[in-house]
């Protein structure tokens, strides 16, 4: 039994549901507008996984290929936007998903990328990543931390699975709370009753992390739900914008970045 993909190439290419036998990873909302978004929309939040690039938060806020239709040959799907070309082809592997991206932009094209997964998670699931990781939190943690957020910082840093005290890796039930979080990580497990989701991302001399989304019902302020993004990175910050030295990927000289996500349904947490 294997993982199964489907995409929507129409719609931004957003992966719709991500399945083992009779488990949906893929968290989803009903929002028609989805199906409406064009470059320019304010973002809509229907869940499963959105290719997240040049940016997640900022402008454009989830970047700019999540509202934009997908062309497809064969297993290759494709995206064209103003500054840059994606394409990913993805490959079935035994029990698991390889997923090849290639982006192609002038060289020195600064950039973030996100596998922005929305999973369909318990309140009793965990997240299992290599203990000691640098792990950096976003204001939104701010009131729970227990100290002063400092003066104009876009994060603060600490050590996976408890940065400046706050456990990240278990989920737990609605307490009205949201955090963002970015590991520095290339993979990840995520522990759901008998079932396991593991998550890869390699790339040869860019950043890889791991973002963590765990909404609580504390977003958004004016009809909160539950949403629990676990995200396979390029780059180190949300906002580009923000992004210094090597926080973000960069294409170099031969005007490509290669880069893969890896997808299995076996436990393979870090040691």
């Amino acid at each position: 039994m294997r993982l199964e993909v489907v995409t929507d190439p129409a719609h931004g290419g957003r992966w719709t549901s991500l399945r083992h036998g009779s488990r949906e990873w893929l968290w989803r909302r009903d929002c028609p507008e989805r199906h409406h978004a064009s470059p320019g929309s304010v973002f809509v939040d229907a869940g499963g996984l959105e290719e997240c690039i040049p940016t997640v938060r900022g402008t454009p806020d989830h970047g700019d290929a999540w509202g934009r239709p997908w062309t497809g040959e064969g297993d290759t799907e494709r995206v064209r936007c103003d500054t840059f070309t994606l394409e990913r082809t993805l490959r079935y592997t035994g029990g698991g998903i390889e997923c090849n991206y290639t982006l192609r932009a002038k060289p020195g094209f600064r950039f973030i990328w996100a596998a922005h997964a929305l999973l369909d998670l318990s309140e009793q699931a965990t997240v299992h990543a290599a203990p000691g990781a640098s792990t950096r939190l976003y204001p939104e943690a701010a009131p729970l931390i227990g100290r002063p957020w400092p003066p104009g910082a876009q994060w603060v840093e600490g050590r996976w699975p408890a940065p400046q005290g706050l456990p990240l890796d278990r989920f737990g039930p609605d307490d009205g709370t949201a955090v963002g979080a970015i590991v520095e990580t290339d993979r990840c497990c995520v522990h759901d009753g008998e079932d396991f989701l593991a998550l890869r991302v390699e790339a040869e001399g860019q950043p890889l992390s791991i973002a963590l989304w765990r909404n609580l019902g504390g977003f958004p302020a004016h009809r909160p739900y539950r949403s629990t993004g676990v995200e396979p990175m390029l780059g180190r910050v949300f906002d580009l914008d923000g992004a210094d030295g090597d926080d973000a990927a960069c294409v170099p000289g031969s005007g490509r970045v290669r880069w893969r996500l890896v997808l299995t349904a076996e436990c393979r947490c870090p040691p």
